[in-house]
């Protein structure tokens, strides 16, 4: 009798905490210590959608412990760990209290962060999804622009955790795959290099060029077709027009990994190159991250900011979106709107690129582009 009324209780806890929504928070992740390096770089070399390379799951392994030194030395420079699961929790509880507010009839919503490379990774977060009762649920990518190397790739692992945790479909899925030119997203860029700016001298400002730093890609990823590089690039037009393009500016690439060819031209070399053109004031922009992690924090910062000082031209970053209420704002306009629109995804999403031969690929958009969204 006593163990019957416990699992009776049991089950009535979890309905009454059971969110009508859950909010499935996309993005790369990062080492929480130092002890979590080389599992997490071992986990991003391995990802064929991210690098892809002969021989992955030999090679992988070898060089995520060839490069445990210099990353975990790396790490110790900011604080001995990544913050972006801290943002990326707060995040999610600001987003989901402020869709309660906005969206009463698809509340009470609660956000799960799952990460492409460290913990809590995909299939962690799903299995405690199923034990929360979850049976409506959004995978919205902290990606503003879509590529297949990281919403792709997330949503491709999305889609395998499903098949082994919940085949008979329980959880009925949308996708929020993309929003490089969303107003709300624009405007709190905008808002934060104007912040910047504001710090130089009057007669300065005008002439500080704006460097809009972005992840590379492998050429042979960008040659196929994917997207990524045309949306960046659709953010800082848009971005520029709200600033009334009152300064100069460029979109470079950082972070290249490995002797294949990527995208360019190299943010570092754009440094460099500025610097002997004469140019006195760079303000860097991370235009495609959401929150700060090692490539803001040690890239940016640190080894960036070294550059620009050997090489005498002045250098500041825009501070990063983080946990910004207008952020905030933005992230809760483009979920109500997606709830309202009853859709399973973009158009965007269902269009594989022209030289795609992947069948995970293909069956990862089939499967979340299909009639599964259950209507409340």
């Amino acid at each position: 009798m006593l163990i019957s009324g416990l699992k009776g209780f049991r089950r009535a806890l979890a309905t009454a905490n059971k969110p009508k929504t859950a909010i499935f928070l996309m993005n790369m992740g990062g080492p929480h210590d130092l002890d979590h390096v080389e599992p997490f770089l071992t986990n991003l070399f391995s990802d064929g959608d991210l690098i892809p390379i002969p021989f992955q799951d030999q090679l992988a392994p070898w060089i995520s412990k060839r490069r445990v030194p210099k990353i975990k030395e790396q790490y110790a420079k900011i604080g001995g760990g990544s913050p972006i699961r801290m943002w990326t929790e707060k995040q999610g509880e600001m987003l989901a209290k402020k869709m309660d507010l906005l969206s009463p009839s698809t509340a009470p919503h609660k956000s799960y962060v799952g990460f492409r490379y460290a913990a809590p990774l995909t299939e962690e977060t799903i299995v405690q999804m199923k034990q929360d009762g979850v049976d409506r649920a959004v995978a919205f990518t902290l990606y503003p622009q879509y590529s297949c190397s990281t919403t792709g790739s997330s949503l491709n692992e999305l889609h395998r955790i499903l098949k082994i945790h919940d085949p008979n479909h329980k959880i009925h899925w949308s996708v929020i795959d993309r929003w490089a030119t969303h107003p709300g997203l624009v405007n709190t860029f905008a808002e934060h290099i104007k912040t910047s700016l504001a710090e130089y001298p009057e007669e300065e400002r005008k002439d500080v060029v704006l460097l809009f730093s972005a992840h590379s890609l492998p050429m042979s990823v960008v040659n196929r077709g994917d997207s990524y590089p045309g949306e960046v690039a659709a953010t800082v037009s848009k971005v520029m027009e709200v600033l009334g393009h009152s300064n100069p500016y460029r979109l470079v690439w950082q972070s290249q990994v490995g002797p294949s060819a990527w995208l360019g031209p190299k943010t570092d070399d754009a440094i460099v190159g500025y610097a002997k053109k004469g140019v006195k004031n760079l303000l860097v922009v991370p235009i495609a991250f959401v929150s700060d992690h090692i490539e803001t924090l040690f890239e940016l910062d640190l080894e960036y900011g070294h550059l620009a000082k050997e090489n005498n031209i002045g250098y500041k970053r825009v501070e990063s979106l983080n946990a910004d209420p207008l952020f905030i704002d933005a992230l809760s306009d483009i979920l109500d709107s997606h709830l309202k629109s009853g859709s399973h995804c973009s158009n965007q999403f269902t269009l594989r690129c022209p030289s795609c031969t992947s069948a995970k690929c293909r069956h990862t958009k089939n499967y979340f582009s299909r009639d599964t969204v259950k209507k409340h």
